[in-house]
């Protein structure tokens, strides 16, 4: 997998796939979205642009993708209101003809102790990916088979000093969900993992905002990291092509940690 397109150092089997990206115009969804099409793969991406920094995000990914050559259905879109998430998948159906990769990687980020953080955490990260999940699965049956990534964190599989209750334990359900996919629709060809990312940096993201404005916490948390850095969404998104591919085929139900070492637990 070579980033953004430039030469392949081996062929995942995803040209023609028709692959969607929930949360994809910046940081790791953008580079997913970009690493798909890069192999080939028509892809889909919807984010949302409600705001003109949003709206230009999701302007450049189209960019983007439409330089590397598949076909492209970009959308402006909350996953987490129900009725536009259903009405931009079904226009990732008529527009490809229907989904063979579905990648989940909205994220409310509410990292704090309150109910409303969990409730957001919920709402966005868990049940937003159960509804898409709901809807194109049928669409994977018809196909013969499927891939399913889910976007969790290392946030879900071990607890850290942090107040964001909400945030571990929404994905901690991600993680349980995607488990589930894969054992219920294994007989339908259909594997679902997650994958848990540690501290990543990206451009105009939250941890760049934090080396900036609290040193003292970004140094703190460079620390636990073996690699002595953190990550970027290029490693994440990697990792998230290949599972998606048919090179992963026997990989179901797994939680991949992306993190260089971040997290301490055996699992």
């Amino acid at each position: 997998m070579a980033p953004h397109g430039k030469g392949r150092n081996m062929d995942l089997g995803l040209a023609g796939k028709r692959c969607v990206v929930l949360g994809g115009s910046r940081g790791i969804g953008r580079a997913i979205a970009l690493g798909l099409a890069a192999e080939g793969a028509d892809v889909a991406v919807c984010a949302r642009g409600g705001d003109p920094r949003g709206r230009s995000a999701l302007h450049e990914v189209e960019k983007r993708l439409r330089a590397l050559g598949g076909r492209v259905h970009v959308r402006a879109c909350d996953a987490g209101v129900a009725a536009p998430q259903a009405d931009f998948l079904d226009g990732v159906r008529q527009a490809f003809g229907g989904v063979d990769v579905l990648v989940h990687n909205a994220s409310a980020l509410a990292l704090g102790p309150s109910l409303e953080d969990l409730q957001a955490c919920l709402h966005l990260d868990v049940l937003a990916a159960a509804r898409a999940c709901g809807q194109v699965i049928p669409w994977m049956k018809e196909a013969g088979g499927g891939s399913i990534v889910l976007v969790a964190s290392i946030s879900g599989i071990e607890a850290s000093p942090g107040a964001d209750f909400g945030y571990a334990a929404a994905k901690a359900a991600l993680i349980a969900y995607a488990k589930k996919l894969a054992v219920f629709h294994g007989p339908d060809g259909i594997r679902a993992n997650a994958i848990a990312p540690g501290s990543i940096e990206a451009p105009g993201g939250r941890w760049e905002r934090i080396r900036h404005e609290d040193p003292a916490r970004y140094e703190a948390v460079r620390a636990t990291i073996p690699w002595g850095r953190l990550g970027t969404p290029q490693e994440v998104a990697d990792v998230v092509v290949f599972l998606a591919s048919p090179r992963a085929a026997w990989i179901t139900g797994a939680c991949v940690p992306v993190d260089g070492g971040q997290h301490k637990g055996m699992r």
